[in-house]
């Protein structure tokens, strides 16, 4: 995809000039996006809303626990102008760590600590990062290396470094792949769920999945679906088969409870639920 821009501050009409310009040279229709600043978004993107004529969507930049909400966000508000936008994340704040190496990569430990004591690991960046930009109808991620690990942003030559979020990454395509998930057809619906931490994609009649990133158990909101639903599990940090749970079959109406995933409670899962009868 084309982005015009790291951190982008041109004016609006250059944007406009940028875009139509990239969009007259490529012969193969490429997705042309906007990157900038996390506490300029709502300055830059606004004016851009319902503009069809050359923005395809925003590549943003957040801190690596807003995504899902921020993605969330621009994918309804450009849907609500009536012109649709593809929204990935391409850089994850902090500047300083971004998405760090695998633990024990040039000895380090995993573990990053920002300065305002804040910790977090690639399993925050799997969860909050890949699957919550996923989970509100993103379009993906590219990783921001940040400058202070080994192997960043200035200067990385070794993309083994971050290996197991690249094998995240692959598991995670490989699910909707594999499960034909009808994602054009889905939107965000958190609401639906009850659960402290879970994000929700829905389509109403047919298929929802459920994201818990601390695991656990959560209700899902079947309150106008009469529909019953068959219900498994995929491991988002190994891939594999779909598991069964404590809990198979929900019948709907009302708050319906998913159980608890197979194993390993505590950790991130996924719910698959498919209307007994479809796919």
């Amino acid at each position: 995809q084309w982005n015009l821009g790291e951190e982008n501050t041109q004016s609006f009409e250059e944007q406009v000039q940028m875009a139509g310009y990239i969009r007259s040279l490529d012969p193969y229709d490429h997705p042309i996006v906007l990157h900038t600043f996390p506490d300029e978004q709502e300055q830059v993107y606004m004016p851009l809303l319902g503009w069809s004529e050359g923005l395809t969507g925003l590549s943003l930049q957040n801190h690596w626990k807003s995504v899902h909400q921020l993605t969330r966000f621009w994918v309804e508000a450009s849907q609500q102008s009536g012109h649709p936008w593809v929204v990935a994340n391409d850089e994850q704040n902090s500047a300083h760590f971004g998405v760090p190496p695998d633990p024990g990569y040039s000895g380090f430990d995993g573990l990053v600590v920002q300065g305002n004591g804040v910790t977090y690991d690639l399993h925050d960046i799997r969860k909050y990062v890949l699957w919550g930009n996923l989970m509100a109808g993103g379009a993906g991620v590219e990783y921001y290396f940040g400058y202070r690990l080994p192997e960043n942003d200035l200067h990385a030559q070794d993309w083994r470094s971050r290996h197991q979020s690249w094998s995240y990454g692959m598991r995670a395509i490989g699910f909707f792949q594999e499960h034909v998930i009808p994602l054009e057809r889905m939107h965000c619906a958190d609401e639906k769920v009850d659960a402290i931490e879970a994000f929700c994609l829905a389509q109403p009649g047919a298929c929802y999945l459920v994201y818990l990133p601390q695991g656990g158990s959560s209700r899902l909101n079947l309150d106008k679906d009469p529909n019953h639903y068959s219900l498994r599990w995929f491991n988002p940090r190994i891939g594999g088969n779909l598991a069964e749970g404590s809990v198979s079959l929900l019948r709907g109406g009302g708050w319906q409870s998913l159980g608890l995933p197979p194993s390993d409670v505590g950790e991130d899962w996924l719910a698959l639920l498919r209307v007994v009868g479809g796919r």
